[in-house]
């Protein structure tokens, strides 16, 4: 079932691409737009990314509009939309989107310093009265989840409560797909959490009695649509790629001396988003633990060894939230 929702939600958007199910219409011929030779836009956060919108012939009056389909309600938000000589911009991606306009049939589509709510499905749809047609394209970001919860424990977000969580450590709510794709790549976490479009999840690859029985199979296992203000969980994050570098400063520092040590360097204390972004993308590997700004203490391995908790996988491990007045470790700035 997983594997069958994953298809439908990720392959679906871009027609011709990929097999049609059997009884499925097939989609329209176009006419005036070409198909994209792929549906799938690879970025990385701060980056410069092009979804690629171009036509075979100029029909008469026409415009072309782009919209986002936005991940937490599925609603259409127009963001540009042009006639061939004069374009508008509309909403918050107006500031860093433009036209490429590398010839007079371009009408693709280029974001500037892509942010991580860029991500997910947009349109390029050419209007020309009765012959209105389009493509779908998908801007993926690569990136991390990482579960995360407060220092008061477990299951003590609502919705609007996990996503101010995600935005503070340098994150957001992963989506659904984000969570998957981590499960494959062995996110293995027994404690449910939100994500952004509102459902709450966890991804299992061991199974174990406490967390569904072990005759469960391994998978995305899912609490469905919670109610966003009652209920209570802990949130999935997802992080990119950041402008900037992460670095420790050795010592026996409480959670005060661990700031003042980093701003010494003009630098401020990590986020926990900064630090999985750093191990991802930069192979942060130390064995030292470290203060962060929310409190906690974590560190980076990428090369697992015995003397470095002994687990046998990647990962940045944690020690929770200690007492911010013990001086017992260094610091991981950013």
């Amino acid at each position: 079932l997983v594997l069958s929702c994953f298809w439908l939600l990720t392959a679906a958007p871009a027609s011709g691409i990929f097999q049609r199910p059997t009884g499925t219409p097939a989609p329209l011929q176009l006419q005036y737009l070409l198909e994209p030779l792929h549906a799938t836009v690879h970025t990385r956060r701060g980056a410069t990314a092009t979804l690629p919108c171009v036509l075979r012939a100029l029909p008469r009056n026409y415009r072309v509009r782009w919209s986002k389909v936005e991940p937490d309600n599925y609603q259409e938000s127009v963001i540009l939309i042009t006639n061939g000589l004069l374009h508008k911009n509309y909403g918050p991606l107006s500031p860093r989107v433009r036209l490429r306009r590398s010839h007079r049939y371009d009408a693709s589509l280029t974001i500037a310093d892509v942010a991580l709510d860029d991500e997910g499905r947009y349109r390029c749809q050419l209007v020309n009265g009765l012959e209105d047609e389009s493509i779908q394209l998908t801007l993926h970001l690569e990136g991390i989840v990482f579960p995360y919860q407060p220092s008061t424990g477990r299951y003590k977000f609502n919705y609007q409560e996990a996503r101010r969580a995600c935005e503070q450590q340098d994150a957001r709510l992963a989506t659904y797909q984000q969570l998957y794709k981590a499960w494959m790549e062995g996110l293995d976490w027994c404690n449910a959490g939100w994500i952004l479009d509102g459902t709450v999840h966890y991804p299992i690859i061991n199974s174990r009695e406490p967390c569904g029985g072990r005759l469960l199979l391994p998978g995305v296992r899912s609490y469905g649509a919670r109610d966003k203000q009652k209920d209570r969980f802990d949130a999935f994050c997802f992080t990119s790629a950041v402008q900037g570098h992460v670095f420790f400063i050795r010592g026996h520092l409480n959670f005060k001396e661990a700031g003042q040590a980093c701003s010494s360097q003009g630098a401020a204390m990590a986020k926990v988003g900064q630090l999985y972004s750093a191990w991802r993308f930069s192979q942060l590997d130390r064995c030292d633990g470290g203060w962060l700004a929310d409190g906690s203490v974590r560190y980076p391995i990428t090369t697992p060894r015995q003397r470095c908790g002994g687990l046998p996988d990647p990962g940045v491990r944690s020690f929770g939230f200690p007492n911010k007045e013990l001086r017992a470790y260094g610091t991981y700035c950013f």
